[in-house]
């Protein structure tokens, strides 16, 4: 999968923005504050429809154009993929997907509406419809955060990553979201003016069909990235150190046996085997246990929303005792088995977008990740500073150089 031609108009810094993007590797060079990373927001958007930077959407439209009591941020891409049974003699067949984020003269407390379209080869769908369509993976400085950061950092990771694979996943994460807010909104009516526990039923029902499957979704998701992200931590760190991802489920169908100590962080657990359907039934059981405790809460204390994730490097907790270098280290092969992976489940290569990427990292790790990028189908970095890179990587890119949100060949 690569990009051909993307065109920006109205977003961020970006009055209006036409390219063709071509295929192989990209290096974008510009100051500081100059619209790289937001190009790169910008092609993210499209296979996530989020923004890693904008609190909400209406950030994404540029302020000049936002004075306006009507005014439409509009992203478009053409990109190519090979689709079975419609790529013509073997050639990828070409897409274009755009997203318009639309701000209405209509406003509700003099805040004015905002409505997002997304359309894919002219036709209008719903967004849940079109995720997968377009696929990327992203590497910022920030994503650090997936390591260092809160549990929420990194169920967001999953969930952005889940999502462009298994359009399904996405479907049931918006179902989940909204049923567990409703099922809380009903704890705490009950703890605060009482009424009838068995009102629960309903609820625990569907919030635990949707919750299976994304808990069963990310068993298998996990284990496939580990075995391929401890490939490439394994190259990146010459041997020095074994990566592993240890999940640590809101609710976990793997209970341990009673009388039995906890197993330590470094132990493996295989949950790979357990069904959605044995999931939700374990998940249905934990809640009618809790319910008592829940009601006095006013929440739901089970589940997926409480997921977590660790990263260990030689059984030790990379997000409590490891260096900045280590948790960078952690989070490239990450990112490198997610393209991996995401090529393997779909059957094509996401585009590659990686920002600042060589800051903080020694030159040995720095050759050997430029190694790695040339399995990419296409790939975008950002730079401030040309000469991070070898000179034989330069001359093989494409270079644009990029000052006020234009860009130069």
């Amino acid at each position: 999968m690569f990009l051909t031609h993307l065109s920006l108009t109205n977003f961020r810094n970006f009055a209006r923005l036409d390219v063709d993007v071509p295929q192989g590797t990209v290096l974008l060079v510009g100051s500081n504050a100059q619209g790289k990373t937001s190009l790169l927001e910008a092609i993210y958007y499209l296979a996530t429809f989020v923004s890693f930077h904008a609190g909400s959407d209406r950030e994404l439209i540029n302020f000049l154009a936002a004075r306006d009591a009507l005014a439409v941020s509009r992203i478009v891409a053409d990109f190519c993929r090979q689709d079975s049974g419609v790529a013509v003699q073997g050639k990828p067949a070409s897409h274009r997907l755009e997203v318009r984020i639309i701000q209405e003269a209509q406003s509700f407390n003099g805040t004015p509406r905002l409505r997002r379209e997304v359309l894919m080869d002219g036709v209008r769908y719903k967004i849940h419809d079109v995720f997968g369509q377009f696929n990327a993976v992203l590497f910022l400085p920030q994503t650090l955060r997936i390591i260092e950061g809160s549990p929420e950092e990194r169920r967001r990771y999953l969930n952005l990553a889940l999502a462009q694979v298994w359009p399904r996943y996405a479907f049931s994460l918006a179902d989940y979201t909204r049923l567990l807010t409703q099922r809380n909104a009903l704890l705490k009516q009950l703890s605060e003016r009482g009424g009838d526990p068995e009102q629960l039923a309903f609820w625990d029902e569907q919030l635990t069909l949707a919750g299976a499957y994304l808990i069963h979704s990310r068993i298998h998701a996990l284990q496939e990235l580990e075995r391929l992200a401890a490939v490439y931590h394994h190259e990146l760190t010459h041997g020095q150190e074994v990566l592993r991802l240890s999940y640590e489920p809101g609710f976990d169908p793997l209970p341990q046996p009673a009388r039995q100590f906890t197993l330590p962080l470094d132990a493996s657990l295989d949950r790979s085997g357990i069904s959605v359907n044995k999931i939700q039934q374990g998940f249905l059981e934990g809640l009618q246990k809790a319910r008592a405790e829940e009601i006095a809460r006013g929440m739901t204390t089970i589940g997926p929303h409480r997921d977590d994730l660790r990263f260990l490097g030689n059984a030790v907790d990379l997000g409590i005792y490891g260096s900045r270098g280590q948790a960078r280290t952690a989070v490239l092969a990450l990112k490198l088995a997610e393209v991996a992976w995401m090529k393997a489940k779909t059957g094509h290569s996401p585009v590659l977008l990686l920002d600042e990427v060589l800051a903080e990292l020694d030159i040995q790790r720095r050759t050997d990740l430029l190694t790695h990028l040339a399995d990419s189908e296409q790939t975008l970095l950002t730079t401030t500073d040309l000469d991070l890179f070898p000179q034989g990587f330069v001359q093989s890119s494409t270079l644009w150089r990029m000052e006020a949100g234009r860009l130069t060949g």
